[in-house]
Protein backbone atom coordinates (compact mmCIF):
# COMPACT_ATOMS: atom_id res chain seq x y z
CA UNK A 1 0.00 0.00 0.00
CA UNK A 2 3.03 2.33 0.56
CA UNK A 3 4.59 1.68 -2.44
CA UNK A 4 1.12 2.28 -4.04
CA UNK A 5 0.74 5.78 -2.41
CA UNK A 6 4.61 6.82 -3.21
CA UNK A 7 3.77 6.75 -6.57
CA UNK A 8 0.77 9.17 -6.85
CA UNK A 9 2.07 12.68 -7.78
CA UNK A 10 0.89 15.76 -10.25
CA UNK A 11 2.23 15.53 -13.85
CA UNK A 12 3.62 18.79 -15.14
CA UNK A 13 1.30 18.54 -17.74
CA UNK A 14 -1.96 17.88 -15.88
CA UNK A 15 -4.05 21.17 -16.11
CA UNK A 16 -2.37 22.57 -19.34
CA UNK A 17 -5.37 22.74 -22.10
CA UNK A 18 -4.82 19.89 -24.78
CA UNK A 19 -5.17 20.58 -29.02
CA UNK A 20 -6.32 17.11 -30.51
CA UNK A 21 -6.18 16.33 -34.43
CA UNK A 22 -8.20 14.16 -35.89
CA UNK A 23 -7.00 11.01 -37.35
CA UNK A 24 -4.12 11.14 -35.45
CA UNK A 25 -3.28 9.42 -32.00
CA UNK A 26 -1.54 12.31 -29.65
CA UNK A 27 0.16 11.67 -25.78
CA UNK A 28 -1.95 13.42 -23.65
CA UNK A 29 -0.95 17.13 -23.13
CA UNK A 30 0.40 17.20 -27.31
CA UNK A 31 0.03 20.00 -29.35
CA UNK A 32 0.11 19.83 -32.94
CA UNK A 33 -1.74 21.20 -36.36
CA UNK A 34 -3.46 18.94 -39.19
CA UNK A 35 -4.70 20.36 -42.33
CA UNK A 36 -7.44 18.00 -42.40
CA UNK A 37 -10.37 18.92 -39.67
CA UNK A 38 -8.60 20.07 -36.50
CA UNK A 39 -10.31 19.49 -33.14
CA UNK A 40 -11.43 22.23 -30.70
CA UNK A 41 -9.53 22.69 -27.59
CA UNK A 42 -10.53 19.63 -25.21
CA UNK A 43 -9.26 19.41 -21.89
CA UNK A 44 -8.59 16.01 -20.03
CA UNK A 45 -9.46 15.99 -16.82
CA UNK A 46 -6.59 16.35 -14.35
CA UNK A 47 -5.63 12.72 -12.70
CA UNK A 48 -3.00 12.60 -9.93
CA UNK A 49 -1.51 8.78 -10.63
CA UNK A 50 1.66 7.86 -12.26
CA UNK A 51 1.89 4.84 -14.32
CA UNK A 52 5.32 2.83 -13.89
CA UNK A 53 7.14 3.18 -17.05
CA UNK A 54 6.55 0.45 -19.85
CA UNK A 55 9.61 -1.38 -20.51
CA UNK A 56 8.39 -4.76 -21.96
CA UNK A 57 7.85 -5.76 -25.57
CA UNK A 58 7.92 -3.39 -28.39
CA UNK A 59 4.66 -3.10 -29.78
CA UNK A 60 5.68 -4.72 -33.25
CA UNK A 61 7.00 -7.76 -31.11
CA UNK A 62 3.61 -7.76 -29.23
CA UNK A 63 1.77 -7.72 -32.56
CA UNK A 64 3.88 -10.10 -34.47
CA UNK A 65 3.36 -13.22 -31.30
CA UNK A 66 -0.33 -12.39 -31.47
CA UNK A 67 -0.47 -13.36 -34.59
CA UNK A 68 1.62 -16.11 -35.02
CA UNK A 69 1.29 -17.79 -31.08
CA UNK A 70 -2.37 -16.30 -30.23
CA UNK A 71 -5.78 -17.87 -31.82
CA UNK A 72 -6.43 -15.79 -34.88
CA UNK A 73 -9.85 -14.95 -33.21
CA UNK A 74 -8.23 -12.50 -31.14
CA UNK A 75 -6.84 -10.67 -34.41
CA UNK A 76 -10.75 -10.53 -35.34
CA UNK A 77 -11.99 -9.09 -32.09
CA UNK A 78 -9.02 -6.85 -31.51
CA UNK A 79 -10.86 -3.04 -31.38
CA UNK A 80 -9.50 0.13 -33.51
CA UNK A 81 -7.30 -0.60 -36.54
CA UNK A 82 -4.81 1.51 -35.25
CA UNK A 83 -5.16 -0.80 -31.98
CA UNK A 84 -4.53 0.24 -28.40
CA UNK A 85 -1.66 -1.06 -26.11
CA UNK A 86 -2.59 -1.34 -23.10
CA UNK A 87 0.39 -1.18 -20.34
CA UNK A 88 -1.99 -0.12 -16.86
CA UNK A 89 -4.69 1.38 -15.20
CA UNK A 90 -5.90 3.27 -12.43
CA UNK A 91 -9.71 3.90 -11.26
CA UNK A 92 -11.31 5.49 -14.58
CA UNK A 93 -7.78 5.30 -16.24
CA UNK A 94 -6.02 3.22 -18.58
CA UNK A 95 -2.67 4.32 -19.72
CA UNK A 96 -0.72 2.51 -23.32
CA UNK A 97 2.54 1.38 -23.77
CA UNK A 98 3.82 4.56 -24.90
CA UNK A 99 2.35 6.84 -21.56
CA UNK A 100 -0.86 7.58 -23.29
CA UNK A 101 -3.37 7.91 -20.48
CA UNK A 102 -7.48 7.19 -21.57
CA UNK A 103 -10.48 7.67 -19.80
CA UNK A 104 -12.03 4.19 -20.43
CA UNK A 105 -15.78 4.13 -20.81
CA UNK A 106 -16.20 0.76 -21.40
CA UNK A 107 -14.13 -1.04 -18.30
CA UNK A 108 -13.22 -4.10 -19.97
CA UNK A 109 -16.88 -4.86 -21.42
CA UNK A 110 -18.61 -3.61 -18.06
CA UNK A 111 -16.35 -5.52 -15.94
CA UNK A 112 -14.34 -2.93 -14.12
CA UNK A 113 -17.11 -1.98 -11.31
CA UNK A 114 -15.06 -0.07 -8.54
CA UNK A 115 -11.92 0.88 -11.20
CA UNK A 116 -8.81 -0.42 -12.72
CA UNK A 117 -6.85 -1.40 -9.33
CA UNK A 118 -8.97 0.06 -6.90
CA UNK A 119 -6.57 -0.05 -3.76
CA UNK A 120 -8.99 -1.32 -1.30
CA UNK A 121 -9.84 -4.32 -3.70
CA UNK A 122 -6.15 -4.25 -4.49
CA UNK A 123 -4.96 -4.60 -0.46
CA UNK A 124 -7.50 -7.14 0.04
CA UNK A 125 -6.45 -9.39 -2.97
CA UNK A 126 -2.70 -9.00 -1.61
CA UNK A 127 -3.27 -9.60 1.79
CA UNK A 128 -5.13 -13.00 0.84
CA UNK A 129 -2.15 -13.95 -1.95
CA UNK A 130 -0.12 -14.31 1.18
CA UNK A 131 -2.40 -16.52 2.86
CA UNK A 132 -4.04 -18.74 1.08
CA UNK A 133 -4.21 -18.99 -2.95
CA UNK A 134 -6.28 -21.89 -3.55
CA UNK A 135 -8.25 -24.88 -1.62
CA UNK A 136 -11.90 -25.76 -3.21
CA UNK A 137 -15.19 -26.47 -1.47
CA UNK A 138 -14.44 -30.28 -0.55
CA UNK A 139 -13.43 -28.45 2.66
CA UNK A 140 -14.76 -25.54 4.29
CA UNK A 141 -12.46 -22.25 4.51
CA UNK A 142 -14.38 -19.14 5.66
CA UNK A 143 -13.97 -16.92 2.46
CA UNK A 144 -16.82 -18.77 0.57
CA UNK A 145 -19.22 -18.73 3.66
CA UNK A 146 -18.11 -15.30 4.35
CA UNK A 147 -19.24 -14.14 0.88
CA UNK A 148 -22.19 -16.16 -0.05
CA UNK A 149 -24.05 -14.59 3.40
CA UNK A 150 -22.51 -11.43 2.02
CA UNK A 151 -24.02 -11.79 -1.52
CA UNK A 152 -26.99 -13.15 -0.52
CA UNK A 153 -28.05 -10.31 2.07
CA UNK A 154 -27.97 -8.18 -1.30
CA UNK A 155 -31.05 -10.33 -2.76
CA UNK A 156 -35.17 -10.44 -2.14
CA UNK A 157 -35.86 -13.18 -0.90
CA UNK A 158 -36.09 -16.38 -1.40
CA UNK A 159 -33.06 -15.52 -2.78
CA UNK A 160 -30.32 -16.98 -0.88
CA UNK A 161 -28.84 -20.14 -2.25
CA UNK A 162 -25.22 -19.74 -4.08
CA UNK A 163 -23.25 -21.10 -6.15
CA UNK A 164 -19.93 -19.65 -7.43
CA UNK A 165 -18.38 -20.36 -11.22
CA UNK A 166 -16.00 -18.87 -12.80
CA UNK A 167 -17.42 -16.61 -15.98
CA UNK A 168 -21.25 -15.21 -16.71
CA UNK A 169 -20.94 -18.12 -19.53
CA UNK A 170 -20.86 -20.89 -17.00
CA UNK A 171 -22.85 -19.21 -15.00
CA UNK A 172 -25.66 -19.46 -17.24
CA UNK A 173 -24.55 -22.65 -18.64
CA UNK A 174 -25.68 -24.26 -15.07
CA UNK A 175 -28.83 -21.99 -14.61
CA UNK A 176 -30.22 -23.60 -17.62
CA UNK A 177 -29.30 -27.05 -15.78
CA UNK A 178 -30.89 -26.12 -12.77
CA UNK A 179 -34.16 -25.02 -14.37
CA UNK A 180 -34.03 -28.35 -16.65
CA UNK A 181 -33.70 -30.27 -13.56
CA UNK A 182 -36.27 -28.75 -11.37
CA UNK A 183 -39.06 -28.71 -14.08
CA UNK A 184 -38.44 -31.52 -15.94
CA UNK A 185 -39.06 -29.84 -18.63
CA UNK A 186 -36.64 -29.24 -21.37
CA UNK A 187 -37.41 -25.44 -23.77
CA UNK A 188 -36.19 -22.07 -22.62
CA UNK A 189 -36.91 -19.01 -24.19
CA UNK A 190 -34.57 -15.77 -24.67
CA UNK A 191 -35.02 -12.43 -26.65
CA UNK A 192 -33.85 -11.91 -30.03
CA UNK A 193 -29.95 -9.82 -29.73
CA UNK A 194 -29.50 -11.35 -26.36
CA UNK A 195 -26.08 -12.39 -25.79
CA UNK A 196 -25.96 -15.04 -22.38
CA UNK A 197 -21.96 -16.32 -23.41
CA UNK A 198 -20.13 -18.31 -25.55
CA UNK A 199 -20.21 -21.94 -24.56
CA UNK A 200 -21.92 -24.42 -26.50
CA UNK A 201 -25.25 -24.56 -24.11
CA UNK A 202 -25.13 -20.49 -23.89
CA UNK A 203 -24.82 -19.89 -27.54
CA UNK A 204 -27.98 -21.12 -28.04
CA UNK A 205 -29.35 -18.70 -25.60
CA UNK A 206 -27.36 -16.04 -27.18
CA UNK A 207 -29.44 -14.38 -30.23
CA UNK A 208 -26.89 -13.14 -32.45
CA UNK A 209 -25.59 -14.87 -35.67
CA UNK A 210 -22.10 -13.31 -35.13
CA UNK A 211 -21.38 -15.49 -32.31
CA UNK A 212 -23.02 -18.42 -34.16
CA UNK A 213 -21.39 -21.10 -35.75
CA UNK A 214 -22.79 -23.77 -38.00
CA UNK A 215 -22.41 -26.64 -35.27
CA UNK A 216 -25.20 -28.28 -32.81
CA UNK A 217 -25.34 -26.09 -29.83
CA UNK A 218 -27.93 -25.47 -26.85
CA UNK A 219 -30.41 -27.54 -28.30
CA UNK A 220 -33.85 -26.62 -26.96
CA UNK A 221 -33.17 -22.62 -26.86
CA UNK A 222 -35.90 -20.39 -28.88
CA UNK A 223 -35.77 -16.82 -29.58
CA UNK A 224 -38.44 -14.74 -29.22
CA UNK A 225 -39.27 -11.09 -30.50
CA UNK A 226 -37.14 -8.50 -28.59
CA UNK A 227 -39.55 -5.47 -27.68
CA UNK A 228 -37.29 -2.91 -28.74
CA UNK A 229 -39.13 0.63 -28.76
CA UNK A 230 -36.70 2.18 -31.02
CA UNK A 231 -35.51 -0.03 -33.64
CA UNK A 232 -38.32 -2.96 -33.46
CA UNK A 233 -41.96 -2.70 -34.93
CA UNK A 234 -43.94 -1.01 -32.29
CA UNK A 235 -42.34 1.56 -30.42
CA UNK A 236 -43.09 5.15 -28.37
CA UNK A 237 -42.39 7.81 -26.41
CA UNK A 238 -43.73 6.75 -22.95
CA UNK A 239 -42.10 3.01 -22.81
CA UNK A 240 -39.06 3.00 -21.18
CA UNK A 241 -37.38 3.13 -17.52
CA UNK A 242 -35.33 6.00 -18.84
CA UNK A 243 -34.12 9.53 -17.87
CA UNK A 244 -34.57 9.63 -22.28
CA UNK A 245 -37.44 8.47 -24.07
CA UNK A 246 -37.44 7.50 -27.85
CA UNK A 247 -37.75 9.86 -30.97
CA UNK A 248 -40.69 7.77 -31.98
CA UNK A 249 -44.42 9.33 -31.71
CA UNK A 250 -47.07 7.26 -30.50
CA UNK A 251 -50.92 8.03 -29.48
CA UNK A 252 -50.86 5.89 -26.03
CA UNK A 253 -52.93 6.59 -23.16
CA UNK A 254 -51.66 7.62 -20.42
CA UNK A 255 -49.87 5.06 -18.16
CA UNK A 256 -51.00 2.30 -21.34
CA UNK A 257 -48.05 1.39 -24.00
CA UNK A 258 -49.71 0.01 -26.77
CA UNK A 259 -46.35 -1.16 -28.13
CA UNK A 260 -45.75 -3.15 -25.14
CA UNK A 261 -48.90 -5.15 -25.62
CA UNK A 262 -47.88 -5.40 -28.87
CA UNK A 263 -44.61 -7.51 -28.18
CA UNK A 264 -46.52 -9.80 -25.42
CA UNK A 265 -49.01 -11.21 -27.75
CA UNK A 266 -46.26 -11.95 -30.26
CA UNK A 267 -44.84 -14.07 -26.67
CA UNK A 268 -48.04 -15.72 -26.96
CA UNK A 269 -47.92 -16.35 -30.08
CA UNK A 270 -44.49 -17.82 -29.91
CA UNK A 271 -45.67 -19.91 -26.81
CA UNK A 272 -48.87 -21.42 -28.73
CA UNK A 273 -46.07 -22.38 -31.88
CA UNK A 274 -42.92 -22.90 -31.38
CA UNK A 275 -42.26 -24.44 -28.22
CA UNK A 276 -43.94 -27.48 -26.04
CA UNK A 277 -47.14 -26.87 -23.78
CA UNK A 278 -44.77 -26.59 -20.82
CA UNK A 279 -40.98 -24.91 -20.73
CA UNK A 280 -37.93 -25.05 -18.43
CA UNK A 281 -37.73 -21.05 -17.93
CA UNK A 282 -37.37 -17.97 -19.98
CA UNK A 283 -33.87 -15.62 -20.03
CA UNK A 284 -33.74 -12.20 -20.15
CA UNK A 285 -31.60 -9.13 -19.55
CA UNK A 286 -33.12 -6.50 -17.12
CA UNK A 287 -31.21 -4.07 -20.08
CA UNK A 288 -29.53 -5.52 -23.08
CA UNK A 289 -26.00 -5.68 -22.97
CA UNK A 290 -24.50 -7.11 -26.27
CA UNK A 291 -27.45 -6.08 -27.56
CA UNK A 292 -26.97 -2.80 -27.32
CA UNK A 293 -28.63 -1.43 -24.75
CA UNK A 294 -32.14 -2.12 -25.36
CA UNK A 295 -34.70 -1.11 -22.76
CA UNK A 296 -38.24 -2.90 -23.10
CA UNK A 297 -41.17 -1.19 -22.60
CA UNK A 298 -41.95 -1.11 -18.57
CA UNK A 299 -44.17 -3.94 -17.83
CA UNK A 300 -42.62 -6.54 -20.55
CA UNK A 301 -40.63 -8.47 -17.70
CA UNK A 302 -43.43 -8.47 -15.27
CA UNK A 303 -45.85 -9.50 -17.83
CA UNK A 304 -43.61 -12.33 -19.37
CA UNK A 305 -42.64 -13.59 -15.81
CA UNK A 306 -46.49 -14.27 -15.25
CA UNK A 307 -46.43 -16.18 -19.07
CA UNK A 308 -43.49 -18.25 -18.51
CA UNK A 309 -44.78 -19.39 -14.90
CA UNK A 310 -48.21 -20.42 -16.28
CA UNK A 311 -46.29 -22.57 -19.03
CA UNK A 312 -44.32 -24.29 -15.48
CA UNK A 313 -41.11 -22.19 -16.37
CA UNK A 314 -39.10 -20.06 -14.09
CA UNK A 315 -38.03 -16.83 -14.91
CA UNK A 316 -34.01 -16.41 -14.69
CA UNK A 317 -32.14 -12.86 -14.90
CA UNK A 318 -28.94 -12.24 -16.30
CA UNK A 319 -27.46 -9.82 -14.27
CA UNK A 320 -24.05 -10.16 -15.75
CA UNK A 321 -23.86 -6.64 -17.00
CA UNK A 322 -26.71 -4.92 -15.32
CA UNK A 323 -25.94 -5.83 -11.50
CA UNK A 324 -23.79 -4.02 -8.54
CA UNK A 325 -25.35 -1.05 -8.89
CA UNK A 326 -24.81 -0.23 -12.39
CA UNK A 327 -28.25 0.93 -13.50
CA UNK A 328 -28.45 3.26 -10.32
CA UNK A 329 -31.55 3.04 -9.30
CA UNK A 330 -31.35 -0.58 -7.77
CA UNK A 331 -28.00 -2.56 -7.10
CA UNK A 332 -29.72 -5.22 -9.35
CA UNK A 333 -31.57 -4.47 -13.19
CA UNK A 334 -34.53 -6.74 -12.82
CA UNK A 335 -35.76 -4.61 -9.73
CA UNK A 336 -36.26 -2.04 -11.61
CA UNK A 337 -38.94 -4.02 -13.77
CA UNK A 338 -40.78 -4.90 -10.41
CA UNK A 339 -39.99 -8.83 -10.87
CA UNK A 340 -38.34 -11.56 -8.83
CA UNK A 341 -36.44 -13.96 -10.53
CA UNK A 342 -36.41 -17.82 -9.60
CA UNK A 343 -32.76 -17.42 -10.44
CA UNK A 344 -30.23 -15.03 -10.64
CA UNK A 345 -26.46 -14.85 -12.56
CA UNK A 346 -23.70 -12.96 -12.84
CA UNK A 347 -20.14 -12.37 -13.48
CA UNK A 348 -17.93 -9.59 -14.83
CA UNK A 349 -18.08 -6.87 -12.37
CA UNK A 350 -19.12 -9.38 -9.54
CA UNK A 351 -15.16 -8.95 -9.10
CA UNK A 352 -14.06 -6.15 -10.75
CA UNK A 353 -12.13 -8.37 -12.97
CA UNK A 354 -11.29 -11.61 -11.41
CA UNK A 355 -12.65 -14.36 -13.47
CA UNK A 356 -15.39 -15.30 -11.38
CA UNK A 357 -19.34 -16.05 -11.61
CA UNK A 358 -22.67 -16.80 -9.62
CA UNK A 359 -25.66 -18.17 -9.75
CA UNK A 360 -28.18 -17.38 -6.80
CA UNK A 361 -31.24 -19.44 -6.65
CA UNK A 362 -34.17 -20.52 -3.78
CA UNK A 363 -33.66 -23.61 -1.53
CA UNK A 364 -36.14 -25.61 -3.52
CA UNK A 365 -34.52 -25.19 -6.85
CA UNK A 366 -31.15 -25.72 -5.25
CA UNK A 367 -32.27 -28.85 -3.79
CA UNK A 368 -33.59 -30.46 -7.05
CA UNK A 369 -29.83 -29.78 -8.25
CA UNK A 370 -28.20 -31.56 -5.52
CA UNK A 371 -29.82 -34.63 -6.45
CA UNK A 372 -26.92 -35.04 -8.34
CA UNK A 373 -23.07 -33.54 -7.96
CA UNK A 374 -21.85 -30.89 -9.55
CA UNK A 375 -17.93 -29.95 -8.89
CA UNK A 376 -16.12 -26.81 -9.57
CA UNK A 377 -12.53 -26.66 -9.19
CA UNK A 378 -11.71 -23.30 -9.16
CA UNK A 379 -15.50 -21.41 -8.42
CA UNK A 380 -15.16 -19.64 -5.17
CA UNK A 381 -11.98 -20.22 -4.67
CA UNK A 382 -10.71 -17.94 -1.49
CA UNK A 383 -8.81 -15.71 -3.64
CA UNK A 384 -12.00 -15.04 -5.88
CA UNK A 385 -14.47 -14.70 -2.85
CA UNK A 386 -12.15 -12.39 -0.97
CA UNK A 387 -11.67 -9.89 -3.69
CA UNK A 388 -15.34 -10.12 -4.62
CA UNK A 389 -16.48 -9.15 -1.16
CA UNK A 390 -14.17 -6.56 -1.29
CA UNK A 391 -16.27 -5.36 -4.16
CA UNK A 392 -19.13 -5.03 -2.52
CA UNK A 393 -17.81 -3.06 0.56
CA UNK A 394 -16.35 -0.65 -1.91
CA UNK A 395 -19.70 -0.26 -4.02
CA UNK A 396 -21.32 0.13 -0.82
CA UNK A 397 -19.19 2.52 1.45
CA UNK A 398 -18.19 4.74 -1.93
CA UNK A 399 -21.62 5.07 -2.64
CA UNK A 400 -20.90 3.64 -6.59
CA UNK A 401 -24.81 3.16 -6.89
CA UNK A 402 -25.73 6.74 -6.17
CA UNK A 403 -22.94 7.86 -8.25
CA UNK A 404 -24.31 5.73 -11.15
CA UNK A 405 -27.73 7.24 -11.01
CA UNK A 406 -26.08 10.94 -11.07
CA UNK A 407 -23.41 10.33 -13.25
CA UNK A 408 -25.41 8.63 -16.04
CA UNK A 409 -28.38 10.31 -15.68
CA UNK A 410 -26.71 13.52 -16.37
CA UNK A 411 -24.76 11.89 -19.41
CA UNK A 412 -28.28 10.90 -20.69
CA UNK A 413 -29.37 13.77 -20.68
CA UNK A 414 -26.51 15.37 -22.61
CA UNK A 415 -25.88 12.63 -25.20
CA UNK A 416 -29.94 13.56 -25.78
CA UNK A 417 -28.64 17.07 -26.63
CA UNK A 418 -26.75 15.57 -28.91
CA UNK A 419 -29.27 13.40 -30.49
CA UNK A 420 -31.07 16.69 -31.30
CA UNK A 421 -28.37 18.15 -32.54
CA UNK A 422 -26.95 15.54 -35.32
CA UNK A 423 -29.33 13.89 -37.36
CA UNK A 424 -27.50 10.52 -37.18
CA UNK A 425 -27.68 10.27 -33.67
CA UNK A 426 -31.26 7.91 -33.46
CA UNK A 427 -31.56 7.18 -30.29
CA UNK A 428 -29.98 7.61 -26.28
CA UNK A 429 -31.13 4.94 -23.57
CA UNK A 430 -30.22 3.65 -20.62
CA UNK A 431 -30.18 3.69 -17.15
CA UNK A 432 -26.86 4.69 -14.67
CA UNK A 433 -23.78 4.13 -16.67
CA UNK A 434 -25.54 1.45 -18.45
CA UNK A 435 -26.15 3.72 -22.07
CA UNK A 436 -25.77 3.02 -25.62
CA UNK A 437 -26.03 5.30 -28.44
CA UNK A 438 -27.69 3.92 -31.55
CA UNK A 439 -26.42 5.91 -34.78
CA UNK A 440 -28.47 5.80 -38.04
CA UNK A 441 -28.38 6.94 -41.62
CA UNK A 442 -31.62 9.11 -41.17
CA UNK A 443 -33.72 9.53 -38.16
CA UNK A 444 -36.55 8.56 -40.90
CA UNK A 445 -35.31 5.28 -42.11
CA UNK A 446 -33.38 4.66 -38.71
CA UNK A 447 -31.61 2.38 -40.98
CA UNK A 448 -28.23 1.42 -39.26
CA UNK A 449 -25.40 3.34 -39.73
CA UNK A 450 -22.77 1.39 -41.70
CA UNK A 451 -19.72 -0.49 -40.10
CA UNK A 452 -17.27 1.73 -41.67
CA UNK A 453 -18.81 5.10 -40.78
CA UNK A 454 -19.08 3.40 -37.19
CA UNK A 455 -15.03 2.98 -37.17
CA UNK A 456 -14.44 6.21 -38.25
CA UNK A 457 -16.31 8.10 -35.00
CA UNK A 458 -14.66 5.40 -33.02
CA UNK A 459 -11.59 5.68 -33.91
CA UNK A 460 -11.62 9.59 -33.45
CA UNK A 461 -13.36 9.36 -29.73
CA UNK A 462 -9.66 7.05 -29.27
CA UNK A 463 -7.49 9.43 -30.61
CA UNK A 464 -8.70 12.35 -28.43
CA UNK A 465 -8.47 9.85 -25.03
CA UNK A 466 -11.56 8.72 -25.18
CA UNK A 467 -12.16 4.14 -25.29
CA UNK A 468 -16.29 3.35 -25.77
CA UNK A 469 -17.86 0.14 -27.16
CA UNK A 470 -19.90 -1.01 -29.91
CA UNK A 471 -22.47 -3.20 -29.81
CA UNK A 472 -26.20 -4.31 -31.54
CA UNK A 473 -27.17 -6.63 -33.93
CA UNK A 474 -25.23 -4.79 -36.52
CA UNK A 475 -23.10 -3.10 -34.03
CA UNK A 476 -24.45 0.23 -34.68
CA UNK A 477 -24.77 1.30 -30.95
CA UNK A 478 -22.15 3.03 -28.95
CA UNK A 479 -21.88 1.20 -25.93
CA UNK A 480 -20.96 3.88 -22.62
CA UNK A 481 -20.73 1.26 -19.27
CA UNK A 482 -17.61 2.81 -17.52
CA UNK A 483 -16.41 1.63 -14.05
CA UNK A 484 -18.67 3.42 -11.33
CA UNK A 485 -16.13 5.55 -9.44
CA UNK A 486 -16.48 8.37 -12.59
CA UNK A 487 -17.25 12.17 -12.13
CA UNK A 488 -18.92 14.86 -13.90
CA UNK A 489 -15.78 16.12 -14.89
CA UNK A 490 -15.16 13.04 -16.95
CA UNK A 491 -18.69 12.70 -18.33
CA UNK A 492 -17.96 16.48 -19.20
CA UNK A 493 -15.06 15.38 -21.08
CA UNK A 494 -16.25 12.30 -23.12
CA UNK A 495 -19.29 14.56 -23.81
CA UNK A 496 -16.79 17.07 -25.59
CA UNK A 497 -14.71 14.52 -27.81
CA UNK A 498 -17.81 12.67 -28.85
CA UNK A 499 -19.63 15.81 -29.72
CA UNK A 500 -16.64 16.38 -32.12
CA UNK A 501 -16.11 13.56 -32.95
CA UNK A 502 -19.58 13.85 -34.64
CA UNK A 503 -18.28 16.81 -35.94
CA UNK A 504 -15.63 15.90 -37.77
CA UNK A 505 -17.77 13.18 -39.34
CA UNK A 506 -20.43 14.92 -40.99
CA UNK A 507 -17.42 17.76 -42.04
CA UNK A 508 -16.04 14.90 -43.66
CA UNK A 509 -19.29 14.29 -45.31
Amino acid sequence: MHKILARIHRPSWVGKTVERVSRVHLPSGAMCQNAEVKHSAIQMPPCDFKPDPYQGMSKERLLEIRKQNCHPMTMKVTYYKRPVFIAQGHMQWLWDVDGRRYLDLFAGVATVSVGHSHPKVNEAAVKQLNRLWHTTVIYIYPQIQEYAEKLASLLPEPLKVVYLTNSGSEANDLAMLMARLHTGNFDIITLSGSYHGGSPQSLGLTANSVYKYPVASGSGCHTTMCPDVFHGLWGGKHCRDSPVQTIRDCSCSPGHCEANDRYIEQLKEMLCTTVPNRIAAFFGEAIQGVGGAVQYPKNYLKETYKLVRDKGGLCIADEVQTGFGRTGSHFWGFQGHDVIPDIVTMAKGIANGFPMGAVVTTKEIASSFAKGVHFNTFGGNPMACVIASSVLDTIVENGYQENSAKVGTYLLNELAKLRDKYEIVGDVRGKGLMIGVEMVTDKTSRAPLPAEDMDEIFEDAKDMGVLIGKGGIYGQTFRIKPPLCITKADADFFLAVFDQALHNYTERR
